[in-house]
Protein backbone atom coordinates (compact mmCIF):
# COMPACT_ATOMS: atom_id res chain seq x y z
CA UNK A 1 0.00 0.00 0.00
CA UNK A 2 3.08 2.58 0.68
CA UNK A 3 3.43 2.05 -2.81
CA UNK A 4 0.54 3.37 -4.19
CA UNK A 5 1.32 6.62 -1.69
CA UNK A 6 4.55 6.96 -3.47
CA UNK A 7 3.05 7.01 -6.82
CA UNK A 8 0.05 8.90 -5.89
CA UNK A 9 2.21 11.63 -4.02
CA UNK A 10 4.53 11.63 -6.89
CA UNK A 11 1.75 12.04 -9.78
CA UNK A 12 0.03 14.43 -7.70
CA UNK A 13 3.61 16.67 -7.88
CA UNK A 14 4.08 16.40 -11.43
CA UNK A 15 0.44 17.15 -12.49
CA UNK A 16 0.58 20.27 -9.69
CA UNK A 17 3.96 21.58 -11.97
CA UNK A 18 3.39 19.97 -15.02
CA UNK A 19 -0.12 20.62 -15.87
CA UNK A 20 -1.41 23.20 -13.55
CA UNK A 21 1.29 25.55 -12.57
CA UNK A 22 3.23 26.06 -15.59
CA UNK A 23 -0.03 26.32 -17.67
CA UNK A 24 -1.39 28.73 -15.58
CA UNK A 25 1.52 30.69 -15.58
CA UNK A 26 1.29 30.78 -19.28
CA UNK A 27 -1.85 31.80 -19.77
CA UNK A 28 -1.94 34.96 -16.77
CA UNK A 29 1.31 35.89 -19.04
CA UNK A 30 -0.47 36.00 -22.41
CA UNK A 31 -3.35 37.84 -20.35
CA UNK A 32 -6.30 34.47 -21.19
CA UNK A 33 -8.85 34.17 -18.81
CA UNK A 34 -11.02 31.37 -18.38
CA UNK A 35 -14.43 31.59 -21.02
CA UNK A 36 -17.12 33.14 -19.44
CA UNK A 37 -19.46 30.36 -21.46
CA UNK A 38 -18.52 26.81 -22.60
CA UNK A 39 -18.97 27.00 -26.11
CA UNK A 40 -17.93 23.57 -28.41
CA UNK A 41 -14.14 24.13 -27.96
CA UNK A 42 -14.57 24.35 -25.18
CA UNK A 43 -16.57 21.18 -24.28
CA UNK A 44 -14.07 19.54 -26.58
CA UNK A 45 -10.98 20.88 -25.08
CA UNK A 46 -12.80 19.29 -20.99
CA UNK A 47 -13.53 16.04 -23.25
CA UNK A 48 -9.42 15.76 -24.51
CA UNK A 49 -7.99 17.00 -21.37
CA UNK A 50 -9.82 14.67 -19.04
CA UNK A 51 -9.06 11.73 -21.77
CA UNK A 52 -5.64 12.45 -21.38
CA UNK A 53 -5.05 12.40 -17.37
CA UNK A 54 -7.07 9.59 -17.40
CA UNK A 55 -4.57 7.61 -19.50
CA UNK A 56 -1.39 9.32 -17.04
CA UNK A 57 -3.88 7.93 -14.47
CA UNK A 58 -4.30 4.51 -15.52
CA UNK A 59 -0.20 4.69 -16.09
CA UNK A 60 0.11 5.62 -12.44
CA UNK A 61 -1.81 3.00 -10.86
CA UNK A 62 -0.07 0.39 -13.03
CA UNK A 63 3.07 1.01 -12.28
CA UNK A 64 1.64 0.89 -8.51
CA UNK A 65 0.09 -2.01 -8.94
CA UNK A 66 1.72 -3.98 -11.55
CA UNK A 67 5.20 -2.69 -11.49
CA UNK A 68 5.45 -2.22 -7.75
CA UNK A 69 6.99 1.42 -8.45
CA UNK A 70 6.17 5.02 -9.18
CA UNK A 71 6.76 6.90 -12.21
CA UNK A 72 9.57 8.95 -10.46
CA UNK A 73 13.13 7.74 -11.90
CA UNK A 74 14.18 8.00 -8.52
CA UNK A 75 11.67 5.36 -7.16
CA UNK A 76 11.34 2.88 -10.69
CA UNK A 77 9.13 0.09 -10.71
CA UNK A 78 11.21 -3.47 -9.48
CA UNK A 79 9.55 -4.91 -12.57
CA UNK A 80 8.92 -4.14 -16.62
CA UNK A 81 5.38 -2.44 -16.67
CA UNK A 82 4.10 -4.00 -20.04
CA UNK A 83 0.30 -4.48 -18.94
CA UNK A 84 -1.98 -2.09 -19.31
CA UNK A 85 -1.80 1.25 -21.28
CA UNK A 86 1.91 0.30 -21.67
CA UNK A 87 0.73 -2.70 -23.84
CA UNK A 88 -0.37 -0.24 -26.74
CA UNK A 89 2.66 2.15 -26.43
CA UNK A 90 5.91 2.38 -24.37
CA UNK A 91 5.72 5.77 -23.08
CA UNK A 92 1.68 6.59 -22.26
CA UNK A 93 2.27 8.50 -19.26
CA UNK A 94 3.67 11.29 -21.14
CA UNK A 95 1.48 10.81 -24.48
CA UNK A 96 -1.49 11.28 -21.77
CA UNK A 97 0.28 14.70 -20.23
CA UNK A 98 0.74 16.14 -23.92
CA UNK A 99 -2.85 15.07 -24.83
CA UNK A 100 -4.38 16.96 -21.29
CA UNK A 101 -2.14 19.82 -22.29
CA UNK A 102 -3.47 20.04 -25.74
CA UNK A 103 -7.20 19.61 -24.53
CA UNK A 104 -6.21 22.50 -21.98
CA UNK A 105 -4.64 24.72 -25.47
CA UNK A 106 -8.51 23.81 -27.04
CA UNK A 107 -10.43 25.18 -23.98
CA UNK A 108 -8.31 28.32 -23.54
CA UNK A 109 -7.42 29.09 -27.04
CA UNK A 110 -4.24 29.23 -26.90
CA UNK A 111 -1.19 28.89 -28.66
CA UNK A 112 1.23 29.52 -26.29
CA UNK A 113 -0.18 26.09 -24.30
CA UNK A 114 -0.02 24.05 -28.12
CA UNK A 115 3.51 25.39 -28.13
CA UNK A 116 4.12 24.28 -24.05
CA UNK A 117 2.63 20.74 -25.14
CA UNK A 118 5.23 19.96 -28.20
CA UNK A 119 8.19 21.59 -26.18
CA UNK A 120 7.07 18.98 -23.55
CA UNK A 121 6.92 15.95 -25.87
CA UNK A 122 9.92 16.90 -27.18
CA UNK A 123 11.81 17.06 -23.69
CA UNK A 124 9.81 13.47 -22.73
CA UNK A 125 11.72 12.35 -26.27
CA UNK A 126 14.85 13.38 -24.94
CA UNK A 127 14.49 11.83 -21.59
CA UNK A 128 13.33 8.71 -22.88
CA UNK A 129 15.67 8.54 -25.56
CA UNK A 130 18.97 9.70 -23.14
CA UNK A 131 18.18 7.60 -19.91
CA UNK A 132 14.79 5.99 -19.46
CA UNK A 133 15.68 3.09 -22.10
CA UNK A 134 19.54 3.08 -21.92
CA UNK A 135 18.23 2.66 -18.07
CA UNK A 136 15.21 -0.42 -18.95
CA UNK A 137 17.73 -1.94 -20.94
CA UNK A 138 20.38 -2.06 -18.09
CA UNK A 139 17.98 -3.39 -15.51
CA UNK A 140 15.61 -5.40 -17.46
CA UNK A 141 17.66 -6.81 -20.44
CA UNK A 142 16.30 -8.97 -22.61
CA UNK A 143 12.70 -8.52 -21.16
CA UNK A 144 12.89 -5.41 -22.29
CA UNK A 145 14.42 -5.44 -25.87
CA UNK A 146 11.64 -8.22 -26.83
CA UNK A 147 8.78 -5.29 -25.07
CA UNK A 148 10.55 -2.79 -27.97
CA UNK A 149 10.41 -5.31 -30.74
CA UNK A 150 6.94 -5.61 -29.87
CA UNK A 151 5.70 -2.13 -29.08
CA UNK A 152 6.51 1.05 -30.32
CA UNK A 153 7.96 4.29 -28.57
CA UNK A 154 5.46 6.92 -29.47
CA UNK A 155 2.77 5.48 -32.27
CA UNK A 156 -0.27 2.60 -30.83
CA UNK A 157 1.01 -0.54 -33.31
CA UNK A 158 -2.49 -1.04 -34.11
CA UNK A 159 -2.18 -4.08 -36.50
CA UNK A 160 0.05 -6.08 -34.18
CA UNK A 161 -1.57 -8.58 -31.85
CA UNK A 162 -0.31 -8.53 -28.03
Amino acid sequence: MFVLFRAVTFATLFIALVLVYVPARLLARAGIATPATIALPQAVGIAVATAGAAIALWCVFTFAFVGKGTPAPFDPPCLLVTQGPYRFVRNPMYIGAVIALAGAALFYHSSSLLFYAGAFLLAAHVLVVSYEEPALRRTFKQQYETYCARVMRWWPNVYHRH
